[in-house]
Parts: structure tokens; C-alpha cells; sequence
């Protein structure tokens, strides 16, 4: 599996997240080139070779009407800052000259900081001005980075946790503390942590890009390295200030899953089966049941629901809204999975859809049951026929 790894030691930001992962083209030069030409009002990408602690890597200069974005000065964000609603913010986007894929990607980035900045100041979503990150160099970022993972094309997605720094940052609302409110809430339930660096290393542009592409958060997986990038930062510390973006060749994967719990002792077993149904509405991977014995030899059934963090909170809501249960175990399992995939393949029944699986030594293929089901009864054949036309 293709696997792109984040290391977010000195935290993340558009610009050093762009630089890392243009350091993994073969051609930068041209895709320099092709971000130019997309013709973002007043904007120029610029790829610099810089040096931080004895360590090459690329900062990504990016320019609005000549200045560079350290250049500008909050209290003049009347002027730099007049393309900030998520109104004009769509327009922009939609007038670029990029694949839907990368203007889906682009817009859903900026959602998410719409959304965090809404809960941050308790404001409707069509009240929201972006400041920092409504600039048109931040939408440059954002675009480069959308652009350059398709360009990439990984499998898929994983970081470190994410170092925020320590301290203060001067903002256009004042002197807040690090991680930003907008930052700290853009990372719930992804792993962070601070230090002894001050000042704000993960930017609420950074936290959304990541969010919205990272799929697991942790340490390195083991994998077959190919490429590294590094993207420096503006600012320079004890510790090289970059982000390193790793190309390469997983041999199956790893992530986290929550595992949700309870007894039931009270319910029959059509109750019982609708809320499993219920249960899987409300996000979750997998439901099953098991037979127990409770105390005073009681007969029940141990209900256990798998789910994604991100599923955590409507899963458990279903669970009490359809169970008589009072209380529910959870726990956090990190856990080994092959790659995954899905392809339609024709034969003289139909088109019929097959997972294939891989890793760890194995490779495996299973036909889609409700496929092969539908085209054994409209050909009015055996399943096994059908396999067998698949194999």
C-alpha cells in the first residue's frame, strides 16, 4: 500500500506542509510551474532551497501582490483580508482551474475551520470571517496541498502527533494562548502535545489540512521508504523547524477502532434486533451479539458495537436510545488490517463487485454476496456458477 507519513515534530502549516510534499515530485519545477498558472488573484508560489540546523529542504514562498505573507500586519487586515466569508471563499475556489476532486478537498478544509471558528465564537457559519486563514495565501496553501496529495495519489494517509508549541500568539482577536482556540478544537481527539518551544508551531490552516487527510495519527507504521520531503518553516529554533513528509510501501496496516459495550438481560430478540439495525444506521463498523450469564445465573446477552473515534458519540447515543441499558463499557483497540480495496468485474451474469484484501503475506479475493445473490437468481443459476465465472 501506497502510505504518505506525516512527521509533525515542529508542528504543520500550508506553506511547510505544501514544501514536503512537493520535495516528492520529480518534476517541482513544473508543478511550480502549473500552481502559477491556476492564476490566484495576486498570488505567486515561489520554491526556495533552505537550510535549518544542517538539514536542506524547500520553503515554499508564497506572495500576494509582491509581499510575503510574514509581511502582513493584522491591523491592516482590512485591506489584505477582503475575500474572508466562506460566500466569497467558494467563489474563489470555483473559479480555479482544478479537478473536482481538488476543489471538493478545498472547500472541505475550509469547512472545517468555518465550523471551528463558529463554535470558537459562537456565531452562525455565514457570520465567519477567517482573518489569518481567509487570506489569499492561505487559500493558495490549501489549494497546493489538495493538489499536490492528488498529484501524489498515496493509499494512504498517517502522522505523528502533532507538536502546537507553547505560549502565546497575537492574532486579529488579541493575544490568545497555544494551540489557538480555532487549533485546539480543529485537533480534538487527535493526539498533541507542547514543549518547551513558545510560540504557535501548528497553524489552524495546518490542523485542518491534516484532519482532513490523515486517517490514523500515531507513531511511524513500518513501511519501505522511497521518498522524503522536507518543508522548513519561516521561523528558526534550537530544532530543525520542518515538516517531513515519507513516501512509501506499507505491507498491510494499522489503526485504532472503539470498542463499545454493554449487558443486556431485558430485551427479546426482535427489540434486540432492531436496534443492532439502529446501531449500524448510527455509524457503526460492526454489531454483534454473544450469550452470557450474569450474576445469580441470570441468562443475557453481551452486546459489543465496533466503531470509528470519529462515530464514537452517535453510536453510543443509539446504543441508549434503542437498548434498555444503563451503562456502556468502552475501550480503545489498536488493531492489524489488511489493505483493502473494491473492483466491478464483468462477467456474462454482470457486473459483480469484489473486495480484495492484502498484507502480511496474504492476498485474498471475495465476490460481493448481494451481487452474486441477485445475478444467480436473475440467471437462475447456482451461486457457485457465479463464483466460478468471477474466478
Amino acid at each position: 500500500m501506497k502510505t504518505l507519513y506525516f512527521e509533525c515534530n515542529m508542528g504543520a502549516a500550508g506553506d511547510m506542509l505544501t514544501a514536503a510534499l512537493l520535495e516528492l515530485l520529480p518534476n517541482k519545477d513544473e508543478f511550480v510551474e502549473k500552481l502559477n498558472a491556476l492564476g490566484i488573484h495576486g498570488i505567486k508560489y515561489e520554491a526556495v532551497k533552505t537550510e535549518k540546523c544542517g538539514i536542506t529542504g524547500t520553503h515554499m514562498n508564497v506572495t500576494y501582490n509582491g509581499e510575503a505573507e510574514h509581511e502582513h500586519h493584522h491591523e491592516h487586515e482590512h485591506d489584505h483580508h477582503h475575500h474572508s466569508g466562506m460566500h466569497e471563499i467558494e467563489h474563489i475556489v470555483s473559479h480555479l482551474n482544478v479537478s473536482k476532486k481538488v476543489r471538493t478537498d478545498i472547500l472541505a478544509v475550509y469547512d472545517l475551520i468555518a465550523q471551528a471558528e463558529s463554535t470558537v465564537h459562537g456565531r452562525p457559519v455565514t457570520e465567519i470571517h477567517f482573518h489569518e486563514v481567509g487570506t489569499m495565501d492561505a487559500i493558495a496553501d490549501v489549494t497546493a496541498v489538495c493538489m499536490l496529495i492528488e498529484a501524489i495519489a498515496p493509499d494512504k494517509i498517517e502522522a505523528s502527533p502533532i507538536h502546537v508549541g507553547s505560549g502565546s500568539v497575537k492574532c486579529a482577536h488579541g493575544i490568545l494562548p497555544v494551540p489557538a482556540p480555532a487549533t485546539e478544537r480543529l485537533l480534538r481527539g487527535i493526539p498533541i502535545y507542547g514543549g518547551a518551544v513558545k510560540g504557535e508551531l501548528c497553524t489552524p490552516t495546518g490542523a485542518a489540512i491534516l484532519r482532513h487527510f490523515v486517517t490514523h495519527f500515531g507513531d511511524m507504521p513500518v513501511m519501505s521508504v522511497e521518498k522524503t520531503g522536507c518543508g522548513m518553516g519561516q521561523k528558526d529554533f534550537e530544532a530543525a523547524n520542518c515538516v517531513r513528509a515519507m513516501l512509501g510501501e506499507q505491507q498491510g496496516s494499522r489503526d485504532s477502532i472503539v470498542e463499545l459495550c454493554c449487558n443486556l438481560d431485558d430485551m427479546t430478540p426482535e427489540a434486540l434486533g432492531f436496534a443492532q439495525e439502529r446501531i449500524f444506521e448510527a455509524g457503526a463498523a460492526d454489531v454483534f451479539t454473544a450469550p452470557i450469564y450474569m450474576k445469580k445465573s441470570r441468562p443475557a446477552v453481551l452486546l459489543t458495537c465496533l466503531c470509528a473515534q470519529e462515530k464514537k458519540d452517535s453510536v453510543v447515543s443509539a446504543i441508549f436510545k434503542y437498548t434498555t441499558t444503563i451503562g456502556i463499557r468502552e475501550t480503545l483497540c489498536e488493531r492489524y488490517v489488511l489493505d483493502r480495496k473494491e473492483q466491478t468485474v464483468a462477467t456474462k451474469y454482470g457486473d459483480i463487485r469484489v473486495k480484495y484484501s492484502s498484507g502480511h503475506g496474504v492476498n485474498r479475493a471475495k465476490p460481493e454476496y448481494d451481487d452474486v445473490a441477485a445475478a444467480a437468481k436473475a440467471a437462475g443459476v447456482s451461486i457457485g456458477e457465479i463464483v466460478k465465472e468471477i474466478k
